[in-house]
This record gives structure tokens, C-alpha cells and sequence, in this order.
């Protein structure tokens, strides 16, 4: 692979990566809401839902998803409810106004920061259009006449690491807004318009069709 082979992947990556899509919402709506703490469980979270599916779709689950509408499906269909599912809790703790993390450290930080990662790595993995995008994608910068695994390797770590210098930024974003939003009002609002988001994300992911 030529140096302007792998700077024209970074380039592409870094634009389609700028994007919000459900991922980029769960981080940000994920840093307003825990704002007081690392997000480096959020964004290892995202990276490894990213190194996941981008492997599958090398190894040819891309393939799959994009021949069988049934697996297509069903994939779509468990990260579009999860998605859902993660929006109707955002609401549901905004009303109970627990959906902010208390200020002091709290107890077993490390479960919640277990917890932020595999939601993160769910919601990232569990997007049919991300392993099919991989197929797309990817091979536009393959060369034939060099090994594929070399290769491979070399675009799946690359994209995992802009991916998540990405989540960091746009985290490091939202903690900065969200250190504003002292008020039980302004947080109340802030797992609303999470929640509702998510769900939307959700709801559109549902909507996608097989092509």
C-alpha cells in the first residue's frame, strides 16, 4: 500500500467519520450525562465496536448481510431496538432525575465504566449499515497485487483510531457544554433530548431497507 493510497483513506475516513450517526449521539448524549468522569470507557467502547465490525465485514459477514435480507434483518433489528431501549431509559432516568452522575466518585466505578463500554460497543457494532459500509468502502483501497491481510490490517487499525480520536473530541465537546447545565432543570432536559434522539436513531435504523 503507497503512502497516498493510506493519506487518501485518512481523509475519507476523517469525512465520513465527522458525520453524526447513532454512535456519535450515544457518546455525546454519554458525556453530558457524565460529565464528571473519563469517557475512555465510551470511547474503547466505540473502538472495539468498530474493530468488531469492521473484521466481520473482512471476513465476509459484509457479504452476507448485503445477500441475505433475513440476516440483514435481524441484525438491523436488535440495534434499532437497542437503541430505542437505551433512549426510553435516558427519559425515563431524566424523570426521575437520576440520568446525571453524581459529582463524588461513587462506588464501583469500574462497573460503570463496564457499562459505558458495552453499551458503546452494542450500539456501534450492532449497525448493520456500518459492516456494509465496510464493504464498500474498504476495497476501494485494496490493492491486488499485495497480500490483503497486510493491507486489511493496516485500514482496520487506522480506521479504529480515528474512529476513536473522533468520540474523544466530540466528548471532550459535550463535557465542556454540559460543565453549563448545573440545574436539575437544565440535566432533566438534557436526558430528554438524549432520550429522544436515541430514539429517533433507533427508529430510523428500523426504517432501513435491504438493497
Amino acid at each position: 500500500m503507497t503512502l497516498h493510497t493510506w493519506l487518501a483513506f485518512v481523509a475519507a475516513t476523517m469525512v465520513v467519520l465527522i458525520i453524526p450517526g447513532p454512535t456519535v449521539l450515544l457518546v455525546i448524549g454519554d458525556a453530558l450525562a457524565n460529565r464528571s468522569r473519563s469517557a475512555w470507557g465510551t470511547v474503547l467502547g466505540v473502538g472495539s465496536g468498530d474493530l468488531l465490525a469492521m473484521s466481520l465485514s473482512l471476513a465476509g459477514a459484509g457479504a452476507l448481510l448485503q445477500a441475505s435480507a433475513a440476516a440483514f434483518t435481524f441484525v438491523k433489528t436488535l440495534g434499532g431496538l437497542y437503541l430505542i431501549f437505551l433512549g426510553v431509559r435516558s427519559i425515563l432516568n431524566a424523570r426521575r432525575g437520576t440520568q446525571a452522575v453524581s459529582e463524588d466518585g461513587g462506588e464501583a466505578s469500574s462497573t460503570r465504566m463496564a457499562a459505558r463500554f458495552s453499551k458503546a460497543c452494542a450500539v456501534t457494532l450492532l449497525n448493520p449499515k456500518s459492516i456494509l459500509f465496510f464493504v464498500a468502502f474498504v476495497p476501494q483501497f485494496i490493492s491486488t497485487r499485495e497480500s490483503f491481510l497486510h493491507q486489511g490490517a493496516i485500514l482496520l487499525i487506522t480506521f479504529v483510531l480515528l474512529a476513536m480520536v473522533n468520540v474523544t473530541v466530540y466528548a471532550a465537546l459535550a463535557r465542556q457544554v454540559g460543565k453549563k447545565l448545573l440545574t436539575p432543570s437544565a440535566r432533566r432536559k438534557v436526558g430528554y433530548a438524549s432520550g429522544g434522539t436515541l430514539i429517533t436513531a433507533g427508529a430510523l435504523t428500523l426504517a432501513v431497507k435491504h438493497r
